[in-house]
């Protein structure tokens, strides 16, 4: 700064540097990262640290309306490379000057530069320990500063005042020294995790950017393939605008045509200097990564180097921090291992058979199998499969592995392993391919020295694959010829026959004896071995609360379930969207539709092909209910249509007819009697179909079903008096086998009809069945039964005594919107009498009518506005609104 400079005042770069950013226009509220978060309440020093694209600025600027919006005085300043300590001190002057509306503060520092920089962030810190204002401080891309200025900055951080706060933003290789702040819980660090987006966060980005034209299926799908990488999920929404089709009918092409590749290439890749892109292209054949593992395929003294350097500065690493492993961008990873095949074949070779070696020496057996198989070490992978692929089934539910392999392995190998026989059975039972599983387990039982312990296990794989072909009466009687005391010894054995037992109990009706089953096995701490085969325990213990209708506990129950299964599974994994779907279940009976939108999107799929039929029929019915809770009666009917199809195509008629039952509600809503006698004559039908079922547990299950779409076809004609015995007989069944959502509904239906008989006994009813709801969660019920009772409950009920959270779902008319005006935020740098005057400023009314609208003198308002000129920096009234809206003091309407 010239001496010109210092005279006239700031040079206007250092204006533009303390000039905060404009808010981007679709930038979404990270509710888990807000700055009233408990892990950031409290920080004096807050580091986000990141790699480019990951949101960093986006974030600040999101924390910077927050701390506004709660009276603070926020200042801040862009680093640059240039930043001398010097400059950067009148840097922070300069913002707090303009950040708190105070033209005198900073004068000396922006005047008459101190001797040293450290005597200048001192001064400067003196000034603002005695303005006693509550300040922060954001400093964006402090890995610009040069060394010099981030000793700088680091001494002011150790020396901040108790009303000062400092918010940094850095990219992943810009080292400051906070350890001794992070350690004593000074300074908290937001890293590459934590900003990654969540399911959540991409469906409200995608949904502020295109409205109603993108559904929550596709955007899940966009999350999938950035997998949270915020810029990632920027360039897709932004080549998909530029493609000028309909934003779902852009998406697929692009994907498949390789389009979203080409931007990523365009964006991280081809900057990347050819050293790094031939060394990325050589390490991208490893699924998980480490820098030992790096350097033994590389074979170079700067490949841990090489690799820590691409980790910090680009997003093309999907890292946890404090753990060395890593893994590859799903996007970047495809694009170089389409160059790594364009590497000659012994290079290819050489490199797989590194990648099996190292892999195999540290007990890697499955990932390093993969690796001797594509090196054309083929006895060798086939040894490796046997030894890690029934582990890896049985410990970490890897049953998409062992389908994969399955199809690799000629068919004469799996007769000379047998333990890949077993683990080929198994993985096939678990699924829609069951038939395929029992024609395993005959040649398992062929084989010669078949012992007790064999024959029990190839039980549970026909049992398994009894349970998913919804033959409960099979699955009975092949789970009780074992009994209590199966002849098994491996833990993990015994943990499934438990499993299986807590199951059993719950087909028959005892929800309450499969948890106390269950919670025995818990008793003790289970090994790490037994961590998924514990968690099949949840997933049943959940499905008991479903059964009784006890959604606050099985929301409890399943959620942490759930997050550990998609950490560790990912979320588009069998079991992780089996849980999902019990998940959304209940908390759609919370009235959480966001979240059970989100629960459910871009799994539908997979459910249909390989879930449980418990879980294929909840998730159906969950998403049918919450179309039409959405007057969406077409979609709900489609839903239902294609529940039916997969009942056809996976051979399971109890899905059949809970689609029918669940179309004869959706009609009767409508009151449509004719519709609802035909899909009960189709119910009829199906139950008389000689090749159903005739197993006491399955018919007991459909009676249910049959009972409700009848009594639904009786409300559905009006004749409320012929309508309350097949209700009696509906409820009955559903005390039988203890289904508690289905009694209340009962008991609501059965009270509206006798209300609509003329009986005095429908209050006490209808009390009686409020209660359990409230008890239980279920806020939804009378509205999913029937739209007539939910508004006839919120009706007779008194909300404030009686109906408790029943009158969440009340559709109150929205209140008539009134004109949106700019609003001045709660702030330390103006009064509350200078906001007042603000306000009314933006509506161009003149000091005399500012004055009366007041009930003050214009004197007064003439006051006002010289200290609203001075403290903003303006020459104008309009400047004055204009600067006020920059600094984040208005808020637009």
């Amino acid at each position: 700064m010239t001496q010109n400079q210092s005279s006239a005042g700031p040079a206007d770069d250092l204006l533009l540097k303390v000039t905060p950013p404009r808010a981007p226009r679709n930038l979404v509220a990270r509710s888990r990262l807000t700055i009233d978060d408990a892990r950031l309440r409290d920080a004096p020093v807050v580091l986000v640290q990141a790699p480019a694209g990951f949101g960093k600025t986006s974030l600040l600027a999101q924390w910077r309306l927050e701390h506004l919006a709660h009276g603070a005085v926020v200042a801040w300043v862009l680093a640059q490379a240039h930043d001398h300590p010097k400059r950067l001190v009148q840097a922070l002057a300069l913002a707090v000057r303009s950040g708190a509306a105070r033209p005198g503060f900073g004068h000396t520092l922006l005047e008459s530069p101190a001797a040293s920089a450290i005597e200048g962030v001192t001064d400067w810190l003196a000034e603002v320990a005695q303005s006693a204002i509550d300040l922060v401080v954001f400093v964006d891309e402090v890995e610009r500063l040069p060394e010099a200025t981030l000793e700088v900055l680091t001494y002011l951080l150790h020396n901040a005042p108790p009303n000062l706060r400092v918010v940094l933003a850095a990219r992943s290789d810009c080292t400051l020294a906070l350890d001794d702040l992070i350690d004593y819980g000074h300074c908290v660090v937001v890293g590459q995790s934590m900003l990654r987006l969540q399911l959540a966060e991409t469906l409200e980005l995608v949904h502020k950017r295109y409205g109603s034209q993108f559904d929550d299926d596709a955007a899940a799908r966009l999350h999938d393939l950035t997998e949270g990488w915020p810029l990632g999920l920027q360039l897709v929404l932004a080549a998909m605008a530029d493609g000028g089709a309909s934003p779902l009918a852009s998406l697929a092409p692009m994907a498949r045509d390789g389009a979203l590749r080409e931007h990523f290439i365009g964006l991280m890749l081809a900057r990347l200097d050819p050293a790094d892109g031939n060394f990325l292209t050589r390490i991208a054949i490893v699924d998980v990564l480490h820098p030992d593992l790096c350097r033994a395929l590389i074979g170079t003294d700067d490949a841990v180097d090489r690799l820590a350097w691409l980790v910090r500065d680009t997003p093309v690493f999907v890292a946890v921090e404090g753990v060395e492993w890593l893994r590859m961008h799903s996007m970047a990873r495809d694009v170089l291992r389409e160059r790594f095949v364009l590497l000659p074949a012994d290079e290819q070779a050489a490199l797989h058979t590194r990648a099996a070696d190292w892999l195999a020496a540290r007990g890697l057996l499955e990932l390093a199998a993969g690796h001797a198989l594509d090196a054309g070490l083929n006895d060798r992978a086939y040894e490796l499969a046997e030894r890690s692929l029934y582990g890896s089934l049985m410990t970490r539910g890897q049953q998409s592995s062992v389908l994969e392999w399955l199809e690799r392995l000629p068919p004469a190998e799996l007769d000379r392993r047998p333990r890949l026989l077993l683990a080929a059975a198994w993985s096939l039972a678990l699924s829609e391919r069951h038939d395929e599983a029992g024609r395993l387990v005959e040649r398992i039982l062929a084989q010669p020295d078949v012992d007790a312990t064999l024959q029990c296990e190839c039980s549970q794989i026909l049992s398994g694959a009894a349970v998913f072909a919804d033959d409960p009466d099979r699955f009975a009687m092949l789970h009780d010829r074992w009994g209590d005391t199966p002849p098994l010894r491996d833990p993990l054995l015994l943990k499934i026959h438990a499993n299986r037992s807590a199951f059993r109990l719950l087909l028959e009706g005892e929800p309450e004896q499969a948890r106390l089953r269950e919670h025995r096995e818990l008793s003790g701490a289970s090994p790490s071995t037994l961590a998924y085969v514990s968690r099949w325990g949840d997933l049943i213990v959940g499905l008991t609360y479903l059964w009784e209708g006890q959604v606050l506990l099985a929301e409890r129950q399943l959620r942490p379930a759930l997050a550990q299964a998609e950490a560790e599974l990912g979320r588009r994994s069998r079991f992780a969207t089996m849980l999902g779907a019990l998940l959304a279940s209940a908390v759609w009976e919370r009235n959480q539709p966001a979240d059970a939108a989100a629960l459910m999107a871009n799994r539908l799929d997979v459910l249909e092909r390989s879930g449980l039929p418990e879980t294929v029929l909840l998730g159906y019915r969950t998403m049918a209910r919450m179309a039409a809770a959405q007057g969406a009666e077409n979609r709900a009917l489609e839903l239902l249509g294609a529940m039916f199809a997969v009942g056809v195509s996976r051979r399971l008629p109890r899905l059949c007819i809970a689609s029918l039952a669940d179309q004869v509600r959706l009609h009767a809503r409508r009151f449509r009697p004719e519709t609802c006698r035909e899909l009960c004559g189709r119910i009829d039908g199906l139950l008389a179909d000689p090749a159903a079922p005739t197993g006491r547990l399955w018919r007991r299950s459909v009676s249910l079903l049959r009972e409700l779409a009848f009594a639904y076809a009786a409300v559905a004609a009006q004749d409320w008096r012929k309508a309350i015995e097949p209700l009696e007989h509906a409820d009955a069944l559903a005390q039988q086998l203890k289904q508690g959502r289905v009694h209340i509904e009962m008991l609501g239906l059965r009270a509206f009809a006798l209300d609509r008989c003329g009986e005095r006994s429908a209050a006490g009813l209808l009390r009686e069945a409020a209660g359990l709801a409230q008890a239980y969660g279920l806020l939804r019920v009378f509205d999913d039964a029937h739209p007539a009772l939910g508004d006839w409950a919120r009706q007779s009920l008194d909300p404030a005594v009686e109906a408790g959270p029943l009158a969440a779902p009340l559709r109150a008319p929205p209140p008539l919107a009134e004109p949106a005006r700019p609003r001045a935020q709660p702030s330390m740098a103006l009064t509350p009498k200078e906001r007042e005057v603000l306000e009314l400023l933006t509506r161009n009314l003149s000091n005399k009518e500012i004055a009366l609208a007041m009930q003050v003198g214009e004197a007064t308002i003439k006051w006002h506005m010289k200290n609203l000129f001075a403290k903003l920096d303006a020459g104008t009234r309009k400047q004055v609104v204009q600067r006020a809206r920059i600094l984040g003091l208005l808020e637009s309407g």
